[in-house]
C-alpha cells in the first residue's frame, strides 16, 4: 500500500471530557505514528496540565520503537509523568508492563488494562463517555 493511502494508525476518540486524550490504535504503529503520537500528547499537554489517557487497541499488530528517535521517547516520558494522572488500556495486547517499564518504579500514573468486552468500566472508570462512534474490535 502506498504510504500516503495508508490510514492512520492513532485515530482520536471524541468524547465528553476535554481533558482526557481517547485514542484508538489500530494495526501497526510506524515510527511515524509514534512520533505523531506524542505530538498529539504534547498538544492535549497544553491545553491541560493534567489528563487522563484512554486508549482502544484495535487489531494490534506491533510497535516500530527502535526507530522512534530516542529524544522523542526520553522527552515523552518525562511529560508523561508530569502530565497523566491515569491511563487505561482496553484491548490486548495489555501494554501496561511494557509503559510502565519506561517509567520509575515510583510512577505517580495510575494504570489500568480492560478486555475488549470491558469496555464500558473503562469509560466507568475514567468518568467519560465517548462521542464518536464505537472502532469494532478485532474478532
Amino acid at each position: 500500500m502506498n504510504f500516503l493511502q495508508s490510514v492512520p494508525a492513532i485515530r482520536r476518540i471524541e468524547t465528553d471530557r476535554e481533558d482526557l486524550f481517547a485514542i484508538d490504535v489500530v494495526g501497526h504503529i510506524s515510527a511515524a505514528d509514534g512520533e505523531n503520537l506524542f505530538g498529539l500528547l504534547e498538544a492535549a499537554y497544553a491545553l491541560h496540565p493534567r489528563i487522563d489517557v484512554l486508549m482502544r487497541l484495535v487489531d494490534h499488530e506491533g510497535v516500530d520503537w527502535a526507530d522512534v528517535a530516542d529524544e522523542t521517547l526520553k522527552q515523552g516520558t518525562v511529560h508523561a509523568l508530569e502530565h497523566i494522572a491515569r491511563c487505561a488500556t482496553i484491548g490486548e495486547p495489555n501494554w501496561i508492563a511494557d509503559a510502565q517499564s519506561f517509567l520509575p518504579a515510583a510512577s505517580p500514573i495510575e494504570f489500568r488494562h480492560f478486555k475488549a468486552e470491558d469496555e464500558a468500566d473503562a469509560w466507568q472508570w475514567l468518568g467519560a463517555t465517548p462521542l464518536s462512534p464505537a472502532t469494532p474490535t478485532a474478532t
